[in-house]
């Protein structure tokens, strides 16, 4: 039996009114069939958008960015299993010594030491499955980009006005570089299997995801290159190999992290962290692009910093001193290689940038890049790094 409205339903499941008490008690009747109805779904409604908020902030933790607004920064992690990004896991490395502090502090600490085995770097990828282009990114007009007064740029994706950011990028950083026996530097990855293409050319295999746990192929051998560069200035330098994206790719932040604190909290002389990442961009009919330039008749991959920005989310109050370093290093190395940057992204990103006010992301090429385009590139952020450290000390 249907009925046109929940008052008609009460009057069928009450006696026939006959009296104002009895429309009384049909009208409660109807009010509680509707509240029995409205209440459950106005609760799933609250659920449903909850939990949309709560992925919303979980996903600040690493947003897709994007080198170009016709670009598209995309990977494939299909073959990487996920761990739970509520737990710290931490490679057993060179920090084994530390986990068991950590978690006297209460973090959670799962340790691992390759029982997944090693990703190797593929002996045949010679399938041509779609285009690779080289690209050159040089000055780029716009409101959001701020030309910096000895080259390079910012690109300002924040609510900050670019006046501000410009008087910021003129400031030193207030720390100090100490020509000494203790470390200044560590240099780490948090996508340490981040990889390149074998060599410079037009063309790449998809069955290679561009990842590998092989050190003379991945983000590791430019990260050697930056270390020597430093220490044969004189320059006391940690770098750290542990392996934070594999097997698990989730939660490689929170990884490092851990990898960070507990070298700080040995190495309390550091006062600059460099996370050596590789970028990935791909246009929309598939064609990855190998950002690169020409240095003293070499081709080199291109270069980006991230430097992060606060909105009240991060905890990361000082992150103008981070932009003041980034700003530092861009200036010296447009300054020594000219065109070997692409512009700083300023944006509202974490990055684990709250650990010291000397933290910075750098994307050294992308995964159309070859590895010698890299490693190359890295030698080069090396000396720039340490021309700029000299203005520090």
């Amino acid at each position: 039996m249907r009925h046109k409205n929940l008052l008609e339903y009460a009057e069928v499941i009450g006696a026939p009114p006959s009296s104002k008490r009895k429309r009384k008690r049909q009208r409660i009747i109807a009010l509680v069939l509707s509240l029995s109805i409205i209440l459950p779904l106005c609760c799933f409604g609250a659920m449903f958008i909850a939990e949309k908020i709560s992925l919303l902030f979980k996903n600040d933790e690493e947003p897709n960015y994007f080198a170009d607004d016709s670009l598209l920064s995309s990977y494939d992690f299909t073959d990487f299993d996920d761990y739970s990004d509520d737990m710290d896991i931490i490679s057993h490395g060179n920090l084994s010594d530390y986990i068991n502090q950590f978690a006297a502090k209460g973090e959670t600490v799962i340790t691992y030491s390759g029982e997944a085995g090693a990703c190797p770097y593929p002996e045949d990828i010679e399938n041509n499955d779609g285009a690779i282009q080289v690209m050159s990114y040089y000055s780029s007009l716009g409101t959001q980009f701020i030309n910096l007064d000895n080259g390079g740029q910012i690109r300002n994706v924040t609510s900050l006005s670019n006046a501000d950011i410009l008087k910021e990028s003129r400031l030193l950083p207030q720390f100090k570089i100490e020509y000494n026996s203790e470390p200044q530097v560590l240099i780490m990855h948090t996508h340490t299997t981040e990889s390149y293409e074998p060599y410079l050319r037009d063309f790449y295999d998809s069955s290679f995801v561009s990842r590998t746990t092989d050190e003379s192929k991945n983000v590791i051998s430019v990260g050697n290159e930056i270390e020597k560069q430093l220490k044969d200035a004189g320059i006391n330098v940690i770098h750290d190999t542990t392996i934070h994206d594999y097997p698990s790719y989730n939660g490689s932040y929170d990884r490092s992290a851990v990898t960070v604190k507990a070298i700080l909290e040995q190495y309390p002389s550091i006062k600059i962290v460099l996370d050596i990442h590789r970028d990935a961009i791909e246009k929309e009919d598939g064609t990855r692009v190998a950002p690169s330039v020409d240095i003293n008749g070499k081709s080199a991959a291109q270069v980006m910093i991230i430097s992060g920005c606060d909105n009240g989310k991060f905890s990361m109050p000082n992150y103008m001193q981070n932009l003041r370093f980034s700003s530092l290093l861009q200036q010296q190395m447009e300054t020594d290689y000219s065109g070997l940057t692409r512009p700083i992204l300023f944006d509202y990103r974490k990055y684990n940038q709250d650990l010291t006010t000397g933290s910075i992301l750098i994307e050294v090429g992308s995964h159309g890049n070859s590895i010698e385009q890299a490693q190359y590139t890295g030698e080069l952020v090396g000396k720039s790094l340490v021309k700029a450290l000299e203005k520090l000390s």
